[in-house]
């Protein structure tokens, strides 16, 4: 068994995030692409976005810290700390409304 501090991750990432000219920072936890579930902890800087981009399968979006804005087609949803967003089955993607983490849990269709 593995044990990691979500919180931990969220502060060092977000630090990271807010130095990068990207002004992100994302780390797999869990998983990865050989395996169907990945669990990845992104960080992003107030109005840093994830471009619109297809959904590989069925995933959520755990706000770890801040508030962000997941948009898929005309629809829009707004996430804050311990909200879990469903991302949709469609092109989306997500924003920082301000200095953000999320952690990210895509299973993959195969």
């Amino acid at each position: 068994m593995q044990k990691m501090s979500l919180t931990a991750l969220a502060r060092n990432h977000l630090e990271i995030a807010r130095g990068a000219s990207s002004g992100r920072s994302a780390h797999t936890v869990f998983g990865g692409h050989e395996q169907v579930m990945r669990q990845t902890v992104i960080a992003l800087r107030a109005g840093v976005a994830l471009h619109e981009h297809n959904n590989p399968g069925e995933a959520t979006v755990h706000v770890l810290h801040g508030r962000v804005r997941l948009t898929a087609d005309d629809v829009d949803w707004s996430g804050s700390r311990g909200d879990l967003l469903i991302v949709p089955n469609s092109r989306h993607g997500l924003e920082a409304v301000e200095d953000a983490v999320v952690l990210l849990t895509v299973a993959k269709h195969r």
